[in-house]
């Protein structure tokens, strides 16, 4: 297990160290207004200064080398439009916490109904939970987010009083973009974890349970559930960082002060830095949610060794 961890560790650091790189050389392909706060208002001698402090005049190379070494020192720069001269570690430190917050709730959430949906869905097949969940399901995969996103946003609003924007302090604000960050997962662990499960119902282990009489609902949950979850377990970090980061549209819509919305903000205004850091960030949200993965699929079921030949993903 350590070593094929290392390994992963080692596959992870070069794609990421790949994924910094295009990033980086083609922001430096930008126009270089994204460095500069009123740049219409600056001289051609005020322009040339701002490039030789910020190291923009030498080889791409050699200002890549240079951010490397920032980045193992915890520096991802200063934003130069978005809060000028303000470092973008503390930006992020405040934009964080509430992506964390919204995104973990709206995750347990999804989890609570999205698992027990796909259970029920299992166990009735053909049945009124499986019609149901199916054409939720259909629904959330065929229409558009943006769509009822916006359905959510304004009959919540006409019907229940919530107000279409976020506030910290006002828990009531915090619901609807919670429903609309849940929505979309609870489709997807209703619809594979009901799939896994009756992939496994049809095994020669639940034949063999049901001949010696074991009641169907042990072999549900004590069997066929155990299994079916195991494989979704895979997927569950990388969906817990990919929604605590948060949803560039939903943020948006609201306007939570998150890192969603600080994406869609700092790309309009062409802040070089601040896109570059972000999207370092979510890359390497990305590929730690896939190790985690690997690691709570050996947790929870031992018989998985990845050190074994064929064992690994």
């Amino acid at each position: 297990m350590i070593k094929y961890l290392a390994k992963r560790l080692a596959r992870s650091v070069i794609t990421l160290i790949i994924i910094i790189s295009i990033v980086f050389i083609l922001l430096r392909l930008m126009p270089i207004e994204g460095y500069f706060q009123n740049f219409d208002k600056l001289t051609k001698e005020q322009i040339h200064t701002g490039i030789v402090n910020m190291g923009l005049d030498k080889p791409v190379p050699i200002q890549l080398k240079n951010f490397f070494i920032q980045l193992l020192h915890g520096d991802l720069g200063v934003s130069r439009i978005y809060r000028a001269n303000v470092p973008i570690t503390k930006i992020l430190s405040g934009k964080i916490p509430i992506s964390l917050t919204l995104g973990g709730i709206s995750l347990f959430l999804s989890l609570v109904l999205g698992i027990p949906l796909g259970t029920l869905m299992a166990r009735s097949k053909g049945k009124f939970w499986d019609k149901f969940g199916t054409a939720f399901i259909v629904f959330i995969q065929a229409v558009p987010a943006a769509v009822y996103y916006l359905f959510i946003q304004v009959y919540g609003h006409d019907f229940f009083g919530f107000s279409m924007l976020f506030s910290k302090d006002n828990f009531a604000t915090w619901i609807l973009p919670i429903i609309s960050l849940s929505l979309g997962n609870i489709a997807y662990y209703s619809m594979w974890l009901r799939r896994y499960m009756v992939d496994e119902s049809n095994k020669d282990y639940v034949k063999l349970a049901v001949a010696k009489g074991v009641s169907s609902k042990n072999i549900m949950m004590k069997h066929i559930f155990r299994n079916a979850f195991v494989p979704m377990i895979q997927y569950l970090p990388s969906s817990f960082l990919n929604t605590i980061i948060g949803s560039i549209y939903v943020e948006s819509l609201y306007s939570v002060p998150g890192m969603g919305g600080l994406l869609v903000d700092v790309v309009k205004r062409q802040d070089n830095t601040m896109v570059q850091a972000i999207v370092i960030l979510f890359a390497c949200v990305g590929i730690l949610g896939l190790i985690l993965g690997d690691i709570l699929m050996t947790i929870i079921d031992p018989r998985i060794s990845f050190s074994k030949k064929g064992g690994a993903r």
